[in-house]
Order: C-alpha cells, then sequence, then structure tokens
C-alpha cells in the first residue's frame, strides 16, 4: 500500500506542476517516433503509462491530437514506464535520508504553491524507496515457510495463470509500474523463479494496458479508439511471447545475469521491441479501429454545429441523454480549448500593436459565443420528463459552465485587447518588476486550462480540488502583485504611475478569467461534500449577537 500510494503521489504532484508543459510535449508532433519519444520522456517523468494515455486520450477527445500521434505516445509511453522500473530497481537506500529531508522541508514549510509541489515529487520518490525496501525485507522470512514456495512452484509449471495473475495484480493496483517492482522483488530475493516473474511481468503489461479503458469507458467511441488500441497490440504481443517463452523453453536464455535485473530487461525489451514494429503502423490502424469502435450518429457535429447531432425537428429521447450530455461535454471541451487559445497570446498584444491578431482575436471570440449559443438551445430541448434529476442537474451545470466560458472569452477579446489598445495609444510603459509579475500571473492562467479540461471530461476530484487550489493562488499572485505596485507607487517609480490604471485592471481581469474557467470544479466538490455553500459564520455566540 505504501508502494501504491508514493507512486500515486509522485504522478499527481508531477501532473498538477507541470500539467500545462505536458500538453505543449504530447501535442505539437507532426512525426509518430517523436510522438513516442514524448511519450516515452513523459512516462518517464510521471511514472506511469497509464497516465499518459489519460493525457493523450482527452487531448484527442478535444481535437488536439490524431489518433495515429496519441497511440505513438501512448506506445512510447508504455517504454517509459518499463524504463521507471529500472531506474527503480537499483539500490538507491543512500539517498532516502537527503530526499526525505528536503522533499519534507519544501512540502511542509512553503507556502508556494509550486515549492510544495516540488517537495512533494521528491518526497513521493523517497517513499516509493522505502515502500521497497520495507517489501525485500517482508519477503525475507515469507520464503521458509510452507506457502509462498508452494505458490511460487505452481506459478512456475502454470505459466497462464501467472499470466493472469499478474495481469489482475496490475488492474487491482492501477500501477503497472508498481507491480513490476513488486515481481522484481520477489525474484531479486528468490521468493519467486524467474520463469513465473517472467509469466507474470507479460501479465502485468496486459493489466496494465486495461487501466486507461477502464478509466475512459464513460467517453465517446472515437477516443476511447487509442487505449483499444493499445490494448490490443500489447496483449496480442505478450501473449504471443508467453506462448514462445514457454512453449520453446527460453526462459534461461533471458536470464543474463541476477533474476531482477533480467527480469527488468526483459521487461524493457518487450516494450522496445513493441514500440519500434508497431509504430510504423499506428497510422494505418484508425480504419479498423472505427469498425471496432464506430462513432455514433448524433458525435458528428462539427465545431459550428451543434445541433447536427439531433435533428432540430426531433428533440431527443429520454434514451439518448447520455449521448446528449457527452455532446455537450465535446462542444465545451471545444470552447475551452478556443478561449485558451485566445488567452495565450493576449499579454503579446501588450507589446506589440497587431491590429490584426486583435481582429483575429475578436473573431475568435464569435465563434465562442456561437457554441455557447448552440449548447443553450440544445440543452432548452432536452425532454426533461425522461431524464432523471442528476441528468438535470449535470445539463443545468454544463450550461452554467458554459456562461463561464463565454464571458472568459469576452473578458480577452473587451478587456484584455481594451488595455492593449490603451497602452500604444498612450505610449505607457511598465515598470520591470511590473511587468514580470503580469507575465507570471498570465502564465500562471493559462496552465489552469489543461487542468479544467481534464475536470471537464472526467470529473476527477483531485484535478477538481487542485483547480481551487489554483485559484487561490491565483489569488495570492494577484493580491501580492497589487501591493508590491502601491509600493513602487509610494517610492515615485515613474513607469507605475504612467501604468498603474492598466496594470490594475490586467490583475483584475486576469483573476476574474482564472475564476470562470476554474468554475468547472464546484459541482463535484459540491457533491463530494468537499466545499461548503458559503464562508459565512453560520453560528455565533449570544454574548456576540447581543453587542
Amino acid at each position: 500500500m505504501l508502494l501504491l500510494f508514493a507512486v500515486r503521489f509522485v504522478r499527481t504532484g508531477i501532473e498538477r506542476r507541470f500539467g500545462a508543459m505536458f500538453e505543449r510535449l504530447l501535442t505539437g508532433h507532426t512525426n509518430t517516433l517523436l510522438a513516442g519519444l514524448s511519450g516515452t520522456a513523459l512516462a518517464v517523468v510521471i511514472q506511469s503509462s497509464a497516465a499518459v494515455a489519460l493525457l493523450l486520450t482527452g487531448f484527442a477527445a478535444a481535437g488536439m491530437v490524431g489518433f495515429g500521434f496519441a497511440l505513438a505516445g501512448v506506445l512510447g509511453a508504455d517504454l517509459g514506464s518499463a524504463l521507471v522500473v529500472q531506474l527503480l530497481s537499483f539500490d538507491l537506500r543512500w539517498l532516502m535520508p537527503f530526499l526525505l529531508a528536503t522533499g519534507g522541508w519544501l512540502y511542509l514549510k512553503s507556502d508556494r504553491n509550486h515549492t510544495r509541489l516540488n517537495g512533494r515529487i521528491i518526497l513521493g520518490i523517497a517513499f516509493i524507496l522505502i515502500s521497497l525496501q520495507f517489501l525485500r525485507e517482508a519477503v525475507d522470512p515469507i520464503r521458509e515457510s510452507a506457502f509462498l514456495p508452494a505458490v511460487a512452484g505452481y506459478l512456475s509449471t502454470d505459466y497462464f495463470a501467472a499470466f493472469l495473475v499478474g495481469a489482475a495484480l496490475a488492474f487491482v493496483m492501477h500501477s503497472s509500474v508498481a507491480a513490476i517492482l513488486m515481481c522484481v522483488a520477489l525474484v531479486q530475493v528468490d521468493a519467486l523463479p524467474f520463469a513465473a516473474g517472467l509469466s507474470l511481468m507479460l501479465g502485468a503489461n496486459l493489466g496494465g494496458a486495461l487501466i486507461p479503458i477502464w478509466l475512459t469507458r464513460d467517453l465517446p467511441p472515437v477516443p476511447k479508439r487509442i487505449p483499444l488500441a493499445n490494448f490490443l497490440l500489447r496483449g496480442s504481443a505478450a501473449f504471443l511471447c508467453l506462448m514462445v517463452i514457454n512453449l520453446f523453453d527460453l526462459s534461461g536464455a533471458l536470464l543474463l545475469g541476477q533474476p531482477g535485473q533480467s527480469l527488468v530487461s526483459a521487461h524493457i525489451g518487450f516494450n522496445l521491441l513493441l514500440a519500434l514494429s508497431a509504430l510504423g503502423i499506428v497510422r494505418h490502424l484508425e480504419k479498423p479501429m472505427s469498425w471496432v469502435l464506430p462513432e455514433q450518429e448524433d458525435e458528428e457535429a462539427t465545431t459550428s454545429d451543434l445541433l447536427e447531432p439531433l435533428s432540430p425537428l426531433d428533440a431527443p429521447h429520454g434514451s439518448q441523454a447520455a449521448v446528449a450530455m457527452s455532446s455537450v461535454r465535446q462542444e465545451l471541451l471545444q470552447m475551452v480549448a478556443r478561449v485558451e487559445r485566445m488567452m495565450r497570446p493576449a499579454l503579446d498584444l501588450y507589446q506589440n500593436d497587431d491590429p490584426e491578431a486583435i481582429a483575429a482575436l475578436l473573431q475568435e471570440d464569435e465563434k465562442v459565443n456561437t457554441q455557447f449559443t448552440d449548447i443553450r438551445r440544445y440543452v432548452a430541448r432536452m425532454p426533461r420528463q425522461n431524464m432523471s434529476k442528476s441528468e438535470i442537474k449535470t445539463a443545468r451545470s454544463l450550461v452554467e459552465y458554459a456562461i463561464r466560458v463565454e464571458a472568459a472569452g469576452d473578458i480577452v477579446s473587451k478587456r484584455m485587447t481594451g488595455f492593449a489598445k490603451a497602452r500604444h495609444d498612450e505610449r505607457v510603459q511598465f515598470s520591470a518588476p511590473g511587468w514580470k509579475e503580469l507575465s507570471d500571473l498570465h502564465k500562471a492562467v493559462t496552465e489552469s486550462f489543461a487542468l479544467a479540461r481534464h475536470v471537464l471530461l472526467v470529473d476527477d476530484l483531485e484535478c477538481a480540488r487542485r483547480l481551487v487550489l489554483d485559484k487561490a493562488e491565483v489569488k495570492r499572485m494577484e493580491r501580492a502583485s497589487r501591493k508590491a505596485h502601491l509600493k513602487r507607487l509610494e517610492r515615485g517609480t515613474a513607469e507605475s504611475f504612467q501604468s498603474s490604471d492598466l496594470h490594475l485592471e490586467t490583475l483584475r481581469a486576469l483573476r476574474d478569467l482564472h475564476g470562470h474557467i476554474a468554475s468547472v470544479a464546484y459541482p463535484i466538490l459540491y457533491r463530494s461534500g468537499q466545499i461548503l455553500e458559503t464562508r459565512l459564520v453560520t453560528e455565533m455566540k449570544s454574548e456576540r449577537v447581543n453587542d
């Protein structure tokens, strides 16, 4: 359990700290080899191929990456998780005190969100090393009992049962890295024969490919093709290797040194061969997968016409409520992605007087407004009598979020472009510290878009909490910049006097925009009871009331 906790602790910390960078890394490729290498690098950092598969599936659902490149990234991520097993299998006990002290100090003593996340990552790595040491020590006395040798002996003779046990172990643990590390630890101390470890390892590869399928089960068919294709490739390759190794008795040939290291090498070799052999055909698999998971008619809507899935003359039936809700979510994802594209160059307009760029932003905002109108009409046409209370509440919350996203687009297209024009017209200059504060806040707000899309897509409670915590961090940055700006005014800084109105208004605009985008988290937190309706004190002492 400590190993499972530690792996998740590190993964969530890295996702929260570097989420925006992950998006750029995974969606900016036109070559399948580069996409696979990006997936490998990201899996090494996150220590989870399933997490990378979920990210890529979400990006594919939002139309940000194609099927072939997403599948190449998932295959590369599987290789990356195998490399993680190699790194963690080394004897790094000498690092544990340093990692515990450094990570614990950063995580517990710092008030800055990014510093705490860095501490979380370092602390989680220390926990992984501690759990592996505990596992090795705990297995030593078990080896002398009659139970473990009997089980190990059975698994070494029934390789198919070992294969299924490995798959179940990885799926139940929700981490192929943790499952294979456990197998390596058992093989290293001779508690498990190497041949049984090979079958367990191949089964863990199959179980690891099952995890993204389970986690994306509620998505529309098109993005679900990616984890399913990975499962079919990985599962068939693992089963083929299982049969070849055991039918031809090749386990001895794969034992090249210490059993534990040989098992890790076999795991890396399997994933490397699979990635190299499959990268050349990933683009050609989209058509067969479209036969396995065909598009539903209701999902053929384009970004500009949400009403196309269901005819305007035929109101949706109650049995189609889930499909209709999925269509709304997909359109909302496109809205959020469009506002994000508007947001990224918004601060550059302050430096460059570019009327064409401003006009392009205004055109994008018109598209956002059109999408909002389409969503509102689409939801209004849903027959409430055929929907459950939870479905009605979900539909209402999606419309409310569409209102907030539309308002966020207005902030960029109207307020921020207006501020940019005012700066150029009045030749206003920002002070160097003031401009850095605005740039840092703009970066923090932009990084939250990827998290908001993920929450909208899968209703992730942990990410919803992180989004609200990020909102508090944005407010802290805005408040700190405002105080620093006022201090510069007191010192008589000329640039601060010139840019005072623009600086304060831009801070307020960025804070408001982030509040709109982060509002997707509140319905999830309300449902789980992790947020209050109001921060006002509801009960007061009688003497205070009398006063």
